[in-house]
């Protein structure tokens, strides 16, 4: 889908404004390194666009001018997007608007640009950070104030730009061990979250971190935003606390990569990277990845096919899938099956469970790595000789987020079953 793929301009290129209706409502920004290339067509859009038109051109309220029939389809996509609750459609809603929006982005980005004297931030990445934010005047905008969309959605893109680029500033001015000082616990537990982590491994690096903020305190007068690597004698003090609460016992230099780790976490979360589809490809960079781009206006009879073949396949590994992990629980320990259907199941804490169980509350947590750990490797094993995968890091990560959702919903099934 074009409509959430991002290119790279230059602020000296001329953008030749849209003035067909449907065009605003379907088209979206194409540059071409250093200028403008054009507007590119979603097809889906532009068929619903061309599908609207149709069945309005007939009502009384129909107007040929265009900019009354773009505030009048701006308002009609805003109230699709607020009041429908079937997701497709309303997807379809916020996929108009942010088309409708291309220019109005462009132009803040661009004054934003400008107004940052360093030459770090571009037009493009003002661009991809204010679209990207869509949501948010979608959230603000109230209708029953204000007709006027494309104006409320031009404040929320240049706020948006503004902090974001603050932000990213003290990010990139920030040391690793400044970051873990600066970070609140609630943003801490959000990078985590989004690093992939699963609850345990996040509480594990939130204890560490908050041993961390009790032992290493910058000297007076200092920011805290260049601190240096914790000495040795500070490492010890927080390793021996994160010790005393732990039934495992970590090394100093196992804490310090904990804490790294989530100093990592925590800048890609706050600062991601960007990738232009407008970045060269090939030895010679004579090509792009937007040239690879299928033309997308017309699905043939062949590519619904394709794509009939691909769901039912996918519906298939899915059950193989919970056949693997079904027959892997089965072969787990009794108590260690009572343990997931407590904590799953019944949705009870690991305290609750430690209690109704009359065992060490470490225990249960203990037994729930375990059990997920088998599962892990059974799902692995399937994987590599059913479908050919060789075990990565990147699969085991994503393996392992597939497995908690599914523990979640399988005994959810359970008690609706």
């Amino acid at each position: 889908m074009l409509s959430y793929l991002f290119l790279t301009f230059d602020s000296s290129s001329f953008m030749q404004p849209r003035q067909d209706t449907i065009e605003i409502f379907s088209t979206f920004l194409q540059f071409d390194a250093e200028s403008f290339r054009g507007w590119v067509t979603d097809g889906r859009l532009r068929r619903s666009m061309e599908n609207c038109l149709q069945k309005s051109v007939d009502s009384p309220q129909f107007t040929k001018d265009y900019q009354r029939q773009e505030n009048f389809w701006a308002l009609y996509w805003y109230k699709t997007w607020q009041s429908e609750t079937i997701k497709l459609a309303k997807k379809l809603a916020k996929e108009h608007l942010s088309a409708y929006l291309q220019e109005t982005c462009y132009w803040v980005a661009k004054k934003s640009a400008d107004t940052f004297a360093s030459n770090q931030y571009k037009i493009s990445d003002c661009f991809q950070i204010a679209i990207a934010n869509v949501d948010k005047a979608l959230q603000g905008f109230d209708s029953n104030l204000s007709s006027a969309f494309k104006g409320y959605a031009g404040m929320v893109f240049n706020s948006t730009i503004r902090d974001t680029l603050r932000q990213r500033h003290e990010v990139d001015i920030c040391s690793a061990w400044g970051l873990l000082r600066k970070v609140s616990h609630k943003r801490l537990r959000e990078s985590l979250s989004a690093a992939g982590l699963i609850s345990e491994q996040i509480e594990v690096h939130i204890t560490a971190w908050n041993y961390f903020k009790i032992h290493y305190v910058p000297a007076p007068g200092n920011s805290g935003r260049q601190l240096e690597k914790p000495n040795r004698e500070t490492l010890l003090r927080i390793t021996a606390d994160f010790n005393s609460g732990s039934l495992s016992k970590e090394s100093p230099e196992t804490i310090e990569k904990l804490l790294l780790n989530a100093s990592t976490s925590i800048r890609k979360y706050l600062y991601p990277s960007i990738s232009s589809i407008n970045a060269p490809t090939g030895n010679d960079g004579s090509t792009e990845w937007l040239d690879n781009l299928p033309d997308n206006s017309q699905d043939s009879l062949l590519t619904q096919l394709i794509n009939e073949e691909e769901t039912i396949e996918r519906k298939s590994q899915h059950l193989e899938i919970s056949q693997v992990l079904v027959a892997a629980i089965a072969k787990l320990e009794t108590q260690a099956q009572q343990i997931l259907q407590l904590y799953y199941s019944q949705g009870l804490t690991q305290q609750q469970i430690a209690s109704s169980l009359d065992i060490k509350q470490y225990t249960i947590s203990r037994r729930l790595t375990k059990s997920k750990e088998m599962l892990l490797k059974s799902l692995a094993k399937w994987s590599q000789e059913q479908l050919h995968i060789p075990i990565s890091s990147d699969l085991l990560k994503s393996s392992s987020d597939l497995i908690e959702e599914w523990l979640q919903v399988h005994y959810q099934d359970e008690n609706l079953g």
